[in-house]
């Protein structure tokens, strides 16, 4: 809140005290439902197969390598020229791309009939325009997104009726079925590496060390824990004269040791890949010491990791590359896993769709959903708010029947005086829950008292929703008022006995978290003896 420093100067000279205890009065005191925790700093989250990517960018870059983007689209002739013997098998795991074709439309008498009943008298004409526009979109000269705009612009129509007549008279477009061609989405990204290597010589001298981070496609029977549909592909180069499989080995260790991995063993590949040089195909095994214990195949700490190897003479020379290259490549998935003790590649990548992922929410966040329904919205009513609970706080064991003046005031132009009773005999002004407060415990929502049974429960401060029950009943009851004096009601008494529901004490749980309640088979248990009520006399 802002203040006046000449003033405040002032003040001090004359009773630094008086002037310091009176500096509360220039900080203002947060909106129940807008305070801490629901008030918060937010920070964008990772996902963690994209921050593993950026990790191993940096990684890479590092140590020298250039960053190249390899094509994505693969004709099938290049898989034969790299893979030889192996291809049919490499393009049983391939993605083929298909399109729907441009249907060849004829229009005839009864079409034309239909055309006009659905677009007026276009004349002969239109009918000619529509024709054209036909053909020019069978000859690929109009793309299908432009071709109700094209029609509607030609024909002077809206769009809606020319995609009304489109459907109604030329079923052909409905009916169509895509054709497969002969291009592929890559399943490996050495099928990049070809076409890529095959153009920088034509512009360049080795030596060259490039990679590239990007996702690959195979065509699996089914998902499951371990393997995906579409992944993506952490894949480097070296193209050298003097390359050998030493160079693998280094930069599987240069690579993995900035992501934590220390020790490293090298095996023969049992696949014998066609496109590798016999026995240069190898298999790095890395020892990462944060899997050592954990519930996974990978409990003695090493993993494989890695694939490295010579590409074959026989595939590089189908493109014109006279020079041995050394390929390595690895799983950003799989790293991903180690990285975040992942046991399913599904719930790591998708962790938003709920048939591969369990659904967990820490209690700061549960808490951030609980909030008071109905609040004031003058300053009066905030200062009723406080007012009521104040007293409360004060007089809350005293016997009753009792009475505490709270406020007076103005609201709306009409006097108002408040204040907190208790009519009945042999009793309290407060019950004993009135000053339990909302909070979450290890995904229970409940209403505590803070003594020492729950001290555990108090200690997270951010799982506290700072809302006591006599703080929801004094905000249910500032608001109240404020309404009672629009209605131009003389006498208004809000009270609340037994909570059973949170609704009784005016707080409300978003329907999404109640659900995670009913899913995860945690509970919501706020309730207890309030017994409270406040008067507010209105002239």
């Amino acid at each position: 809140m802002r203040f006046n420093p000449e003033e405040i100067r002032t003040a001090a000279k004359e009773d630094f005290d008086a002037a310091w205890n009176d500096g509360r009065r220039y900080v203002k005191r947060a909106n129940i439902n807008q305070g801490y925790p629901y008030m918060e700093l937010n920070y964008g989250k990772v996902h963690p197969v994209y921050e593993t990517i950026s990790r191993l960018r940096e990684a890479y870059l590092r140590m020298g390598f250039h960053e190249m983007m390899n094509p994505l689209i693969v004709d099938e002739k290049e898989v034969h020229k790299q893979f030889g013997h192996e291809a049919l098998a490499v393009l049983d795991r391939c993605f083929y791309l298909g399109g729907l074709p441009r249907p060849n439309v004829g229009i005839s008498e009864e079409r034309i009939d239909m055309i006009k009943g659905m677009l007026g008298d276009i004349g002969e004409e239109g009918v000619e325009r529509i024709r054209r526009i036909l053909h020019s979109y069978k000859k690929g000269e109009i793309e299908g997104d432009d071709l109700v705009p094209e029609m509607s612009m030609e024909l002077e129509v809206s769009d809606s009726l020319i995609v009304e007549m489109i459907e109604q008279v030329f079923p052909e477009f409905k009916e169509l079925a895509p054709v497969c061609g002969r291009k592929t989405l890559r399943s490996h990204m050495t099928s990049g590496w070809f076409i890529s290597l095959s153009g920088v010589l034509k512009r360049a001298e080795p030596p060259f060390n490039f990679f590239s981070i990007d996702r690959c496609f195979r065509r699996e029977q089914a998902e499951d824990a371990a393997r995906l549909m579409t992944y993506y592909s952490a894949s480097c180069v070296i193209m050298d004269e003097n390359v050998t499989v030493d160079h693998g080995k280094a930069v599987a260790q240069g690579l993995l040791a900035q992501f934590g991995f220390e020790k490293f063993r090298f095996k023969p590949d049992e696949k014998r890949s066609k496109y590798y040089v016999p026995d240069t195909q190898i298999e790095v095994f890395a020892y990462h010491p944060k899997l050592v214990g954990s519930k996974t195949k990978y409990s003695d700490g090493w993993v494989e990791i890695a694939t490295f190897g010579i590409y074959s003479p026989t595939a590089l020379a189908e493109y014109e590359i006279p020079y041995p290259v050394m390929n390595l490549g690895l799983g950003v998935e799989r790293l991903a896993m180690i990285l975040y003790s992942a046991m399913d590649v599904r719930s790591l990548t998708y962790p938003q769709i709920p048939q591969y992922s369990s659904w967990t929410m820490q209690d700061s966040e549960l808490a951030k959903m609980i909030y008071i329904e109905r609040t004031p919205v003058t300053p009066e009513g905030e200062q009723i708010l406080a007012a009521i609970v104040k007293q409360c706080e004060l007089h809350g064991s005293e016997l009753s029947p009792c009475e505490f003046p709270a406020w007076e005031g103005t609201i709306y132009d009409r006097n108002v005086k408040v204040s907190v009773i208790e009519p009945e005999d042999n009793t309290k002004l407060c019950g004993p829950a009135a000053f339990n407060e909302v909070l979450v415990f290890k995904g229970d929502i409940l209403g505590l008292p803070n003594n020492k049974k729950w001290k555990e429960a108090f200690e997270n401060d951010s799982a506290r929703t700072g809302i006591r029950f006599i703080d929801a009943f004094a905000t249910q009851a500032a608001w109240e008022i404020e309404e009672a004096v629009k209605d131009g009601k003389k006498l208004m008494e809000t009270r609340v006995r037994i909570v059973k529901v949170p609704s009784e004490i005016n707080i409300r749980i978003k329907p999404l978290i109640q659900h995670y309640i009913t899913s995860n088979k945690k509970k919501i248990d706020i309730r207890g003896p309030v017994f409270t009520t406040v008067r507010a006399e209105i002239e």
